[in-house]
């Protein structure tokens, strides 16, 4: 016959209460993973917004700095463009300074030439050397400053260059052929300042 084994009624809460409480050690354990779980996911959400949010700035600060070079590249061109045309601008108002200083004094060279045109005595042979002097440099000046006469006398006429006053028939010259010169024709640098008054054959 089997031998009764006897159970402690208080032995037996105790491992009941023992189990009870590791069950509700390991579901309060649980619980805490989860919402540490959640808090670890919640977290990884905000950097992935701010992930997100550090990228759209540094898009925006891309294109905005793109956009800055695009307007210096723009800028630099133009002003570089200015500086050319203001280059150009004063080189051209330097010039006809230039033509206007010289259209006054051709009509003190047109007078020295008619001086020395002019037949003098014995006695005035020397005033007459002086002013050849004076007219050469004068001359050698403005050839110095890019002045030159402008060929007129057995040429053909030119419109960019001569301003026929007179047509005559003439069998000893060719068509167009300018056979006189009532005054004397100059530029500077291929720019006209005076136009040479001439007479045209034929």
């Amino acid at each position: 016959m089997a031998e009764d084994v006897n159970i402690n009624p208080e032995l037996e809460n105790e491992e009941i209460q023992e189990k009870v409480e590791d069950e509700v050690c390991d579901n309060t354990t649980s619980i805490g993973q989860e919402e540490e779980i959640e808090e670890m996911e919640k977290k990884m959400d905000t950097e992935d917004e701010e992930r997100t949010q550090l990228k759209k700035q540094l898009e925006d600060m891309n294109a905005a700095c793109s956009e800055m070079k695009d307007k210096m590249l723009r800028m630099a061109a133009e002003f570089d463009n200015y500086k050319k045309r203001t280059s150009r601008e004063m080189d051209n108002i330097y010039l006809d300074a230039k033509c206007d200083t010289v259209k006054n004094i051709l009509p003190v060279i047109d007078n020295f030439e008619r001086a020395l045109e002019t037949g003098v005595c014995d006695s005035c042979v020397s005033y007459k050397q002086g002013v050849e002097l004076i007219y050469k440099q004068l001359i050698d000046i403005l050839a110095s400053m890019g002045v030159e006469e402008i060929k007129a006398l057995g040429e053909k006429f030119n419109s960019d260059l001569h301003n026929a006053v007179m047509h005559v028939e003439d069998e000893n010259a060719s068509a167009n052929e300018i056979v006189e010169v009532f005054q004397k024709g100059y530029k500077l640098n291929e720019r006209v300042i005076r136009y040479s008054m001439v007479k045209v054959a034929n």
